[in-house]
């Protein structure tokens, strides 16, 4: 990949319904033709549109003309909807925007957006990606969602980061050329990548599929590969990345909302799933109802479970019973609290503010399960004596195994589950970074409407 090819535009949005979805029934398709192997490495940005807003057998007339003005120069964009068929390369006219890439100093054939020290500030920053290797595939990033841990690495919260960091490991795109030995992707197919990207492979843990917890472990980003390169995240043009750490999405999901789903989804999937959490009939306590919490809720209820949010007030009722949740539990009501004693077969915490756990193990049921995910700055104070005599258990999650995020996303697929995302360009990342350390209670998804940054 060259330089050109790799400043298309990182992140393709597509509104919060899929528009193909509006206008699969009755709608004459627009066959895209010439798409050969050079013309889709050329022209990653315009090869990832055909197959975002369309498949191999072309885009819905409605579809194409609706994308146009957001996506390309309207009137010509608009022109290919007249009639059945168009070349590749007029495509690629009509959607083509200039690049920003020229102002930006410093050379490789990647481009993002990366942090340079503490302050966590975001600046346009170009590095190289690998050369693609017989097992990779390379992935034009449409969407990446913005995590809290972003934040936390960018800024040296959590240690030292290896600056320049390109941050971001919730991604989501189209595969746009794969390696020799590829058997999982072929081009056009829809790919993420999660919080990590490779493992030893040789370990005990690797070989019983446990990659997660790998003492060699190569994180999305603020990591190195194997091979010395250091690893960068979605936050850019485009991802090579070995096909055993890349995920297949569902065809029914809009990409915008399953980044999320490769960091909170499977860390908020898991809990069930390992503590036997996912029967119908349980009831399940959610504590919090930000970017993991909404996820936790709407897969309890997928499950079949009785799901009550736990939250310090009532103010998000209405959006907790949308995603599925029975009701919301104020955690500073002791009359509520004192009737939903001893009622709660497991309780998933997502809060990664300073919170006394005791009063939800309260909550708990005899042999009742409770799980963090959040990460508050102070440990917590365990009272052990309830823990005890009612045989309870206290216990931590981390994210997923490939296998176990797979199969999460399969399952997202079978019952429309995406994350609930705020779509913003990407030229608001500093902003939303801003705004996210101070609220962190919602998912965000950045796409670019023009070439490069």
């Amino acid at each position: 990949v060259n330089l050109q090819t790799c400043l298309g535009d990182f992140i393709c949005s597509i509104y919060c319904l899929r528009l193909q979805d509006l206008y699969k029934h009755n709608m004459p398709r627009i066959a895209v033709k010439g798409i050969d192997a050079d013309a889709r490495r050329q022209h990653l940005r315009e090869f990832s549109l055909v197959y975002e807003f369309g498949s191999a057998d072309g885009i819905d007339s409605q579809v194409l003309t609706d994308v146009s003005a957001k996506y390309g120069n309207d009137a010509a964009a608009k022109a290919l909807a007249n009639g059945d068929a168009v070349d590749f390369k007029q495509f690629v006219e009509a959607f083509a925007k200039p690049s920003q890439a020229a102002s930006v100093e410093g050379s490789g054939n990647c481009f993002g957006w990366a942090a340079r020290d503490t302050s966590g500030h975001l600046a346009p920053y170009k590095f190289d990606r690998r050369n693609l290797q017989p097992t990779d595939v390379l992935i034009k990033i449409t969407h990446a969602g913005m995590c809290h841990s972003d934040l936390h690495t960018i800024r040296g919260d959590w240690g030292p980061a290896k600056y320049p960091v390109v941050p971001g490991h919730e991604i989501a795109g189209i595969v746009v050329d794969v390696g020799s030995k590829v058997t999982k992707f072929k081009p056009g197919d829809r790919a993420g990548v999660g919080v990590f990207v490779d493992s030893c492979r040789e370990c005990n843990l690797c070989k019983k599929g446990e990659e997660i917890f790998c003492s060699n472990i190569v994180y999305t980003y603020n990591s190195v590969h194997h091979d010395g390169l250091p690893a960068q995240g979605g936050y850019s043009t485009h991802i090579v990345n070995s096909e055993d750490y890349t995920f297949t999405i569902p065809s029914n999901l809009p990409l915008a909302g399953v980044g999320p789903l490769l960091c909170a989804g499977i860390t908020t999937y898991s809990p069930y799933k390992d503590h036997n959490l996912d029967k119908a009939g349980l009831k399940v306590g959610v504590v919090g109802l930000g970017g993991l919490g909404h996820m936790a809720v709407k897969f309890g209820a997928a499950f079949g479970c009785e799901v009550y949010v736990i939250s310090r007030s009532k103010a998000k009722e209405a959006e907790a019973k949308a995603m599925g949740a029975k009701g919301i539990i104020p955690s500073g009501d002791l009359e509520a609290l004192k009737e939903a004693a001893g009622t709660f077969d497991g309780i998933i915490d997502t809060v990664s503010a300073h919170h006394d756990v005791n009063i939800l193990m309260d909550l708990l049921a005899p042999r009742g399960r409770m799980v963090l995910v959040g990460l508050p700055p102070e440990k917590p104070v365990l009272n052990h004596f309830p823990l005890i005599m009612k045989n309870l258990t206290f216990a931590g999650s981390l994210i997923g195994t490939l296998e176990r995020t797979q199969e999460m996303l399969d399952f997202c697929g079978k019952h429309n589950i995406t994350a609930e995302v705020e779509v913003r360009p990407t030229v608001e990342l500093g902003l939303a970074l801003v705004w996210h350390g101070a609220c962190g209670n919602m998912a965000l998804a950045f796409w670019q409407p023009t070439q490069g940054l």
